[in-house]
């Protein structure tokens, strides 16, 4: 039986009014240390987000979403954020902030393979 792998992930939200506190899920991010895995998926619902007073601007989120994606592949293009280790790259993505893109708690959990189970996820928690 293959070895199950600790992973910890967590809900990337649109919080178009943070003093509403009101959220739409729109993506995840997974980071499995055993694995060297880090990962975010993401799916922008422009409908379900014209649900809201105040709708952000669809480019200017997927400017957000794009910047935690490079941030999460470790390349240049991911800033100084994105020179760092894979475990920090998580726990800055991840960490609480007051702004219309936030991450829910970090959940744990454990998985043969990441890249599924962040298939998964997304299909549960976003779509």
């Amino acid at each position: 039986m293959p070895d199950k792998h600790l992973f910890e992930y967590a809900v990337i939200r649109v919080v178009p009014r943070v003093e509403r506190e009101e959220f739409l899920n729109v993506g995840v991010i997974l980071y499995c240390r055993q694995k060297k895995f880090l990962q975010i998926l993401f799916t922008i619902d422009e409908r379900r987000l014209q649900v809201f007073t105040d709708a952000p601007d669809i480019g200017e989120l997927r400017a957000v979403l794009c910047a935690f994606e490079q941030i999460c592949q470790g390349t240049a293009a991911g800033g100084p954020i994105g020179r760092l280790d894979i475990a920090a790259r998580f726990r800055w993505l991840t960490a609480t902030r007051s702004t219309i893109v936030q991450t829910s708690k970090v959940h744990p959990g454990f998985s043969i393979d990441p890249a599924n189970t962040l298939l998964r996820l997304h299909q549960q928690l976003v779509l």
